[in-house]
């Protein structure tokens, strides 16, 4: 039941913050207060939630690692994505065309933060961490990293291509994120960073979602493969290369550090939390 009402705790909140942003999308500053407003609220929750149904210190989201797990993962998902578009420029399937709506990084800023603290909180603070210990590491971050990218079939402009794309690339390199540190701030960081660099500063499509423009104003266009298309450069096959990279050495990081739950370990340490006290 731990499963269940962290899911339901956290999710009401993620739920009520995204609602009141949505319809209040023309006023960037409102847009950005109530967006942190989410955020704050969605990391109390889950913090109150983990402690009443775990009863341990929620480590995950320890205060020491708040701020460099997330200013470095940040300043990574930007350069990251960063390297997407430079090689899809070098293609000339991202043209700029000038300033765009500055205005609107105000906005981006605010939506794109609670949007990944929201989704890490869900899909790796509590599906992968309590999948992990039943099922062990390898099956838990492939059932969570489809789960992941079937999440995003309720966008607009979402292919099969896309979530099939999001799934490989960030459901496992944000997955083995938290595997590496155990820290959710390194992951939540490197989320934002990538989206905030798609929407606010490079004005692409995020998971085709209906993005508004934000610093530049600026195109991409070409084959899907190259560009994503409608739903995005996360449909790129330059995405999926570089993040599935990056999680290969964060599962090796994982690996060395001894942070892999085996399945065997996982189906024990289950049967010995069954055991009457």
């Amino acid at each position: 039941m731990r499963l269940v009402w962290q899911l339901l705790a956290v999710g009401a909140i993620v739920a009520i913050g995204g609602q009141a942003s949505l319809a209040f999308e023309g006023d960037h500053w409102l847009v950005l207060a109530i967006s942190l407003a989410t955020v704050v609220l969605s990391v109390v929750v889950y913090r109150w939630i983990v402690r009443l149904t775990e009863r341990r210190t929620v480590v995950e989201l320890g205060r020491e690692s708040s701020v460099t797990g997330t200013g470095w993962g940040t300043l990574f998902g930007v350069a990251l994505f960063g390297l997407v578009i430079l090689n899809i420029a070098l293609l000339g399937h991202y043209e700029v065309d000038g300033v765009g709506d500055p205005e609107a990084v105000i906005g981006l800023l605010g939506f794109m933060a609670a949007a990944a603290v929201s989704e890490e909180l869900v899909y790796r603070g509590v599906l992968l961490r309590i999948l992990e210990q039943w099922w062990g590491t390898g099956l838990a971050l492939a059932f969570t990293s489809v789960l992941f990218g079937m999440s995003h079939l309720i966008n607009p402009n979402a292919t099969l291509w896309g979530v099939t794309a999001i799934a490989i690339e960030a459901g496992f390199m944000l997955g083995a994120a938290y595997i590496a540190t155990r820290s959710l701030w390194l992951p939540i960081g490197i989320h934002f960073g990538w989206n905030f660099a798609a929407s606010a500063i490079f004005s692409t499509e995020v998971s085709g979602n209906g993005t508004p423009q934000g610093l530049l104003d600026a195109a991409t266009s070409g084959p899907m493969l190259v560009s994503g298309g409608e739903f995005g450069p996360e449909g790129s096959v330059y995405s999926i290369v570089f993040c599935v990279l990056t999680g290969i050495v964060f599962l090796w990081l994982a690996k060395r550090r001894g942070r892999l739950v085996p399945l065997r370990r996982a189906a024990r340490a289950e049967a010995v939390a069954r055991l009457p006290r």
